[in-house]
C-alpha cells in the first residue's frame, strides 16, 4: 500500500476517533446537566465509520455508557472487527 494512502487512512481514522471521543464527552456532560442528549445511534454511527477507538476511550475516560450492554459489548466488538479488517487489508495489499 502506498505511503500516502496509509497516511490518509490514519488521518481519517484519527479525525473520526476524535469526533467519537468528543461526542461521548458531550453526551456525558449533557446527561449530567439533564439536557437534550446525543442519540445512541449517532454514537454507534461514529464508531462504525471508524471512530470506535475514540468512542471506546470516551466510554472509559468519561465513564459513560459503561453499564449499557449494547455499548459495553457493541463498541469493543466494532473495534475488534475494525482492527481485523485493517490487518486483513494490510496483508492483502
Amino acid at each position: 500500500m502506498p505511503t500516502g494512502m496509509i497516511a490518509l487512512i490514519l488521518i481519517y481514522l484519527s479525525a473520526v476517533s476524535l469526533l467519537g471521543f468528543i461526542l461521548m464527552g458531550a453526551d456525558k456532560k449533557k446527561a449530567v446537566q439533564r439536557q437534550w442528549r446525543i442519540p445512541e445511534k449517532s454514537l454507534f454511527l461514529a464508531a462504525a465509520i471508524g471512530g470506535s477507538i475514540g468512542v471506546f476511550l470516551g466510554m472509559l475516560v468519561f465513564r459513560h455508557k459503561t453499564k449499557h450492554l449494547s455499548f459495553s459489548f457493541g463498541i469493543p466488538l466494532i473495534l475488534a472487527l475494525q482492527i481485523c479488517a485493517v490487518v486483513f487489508v494490510y496483508w492483502i495489499l
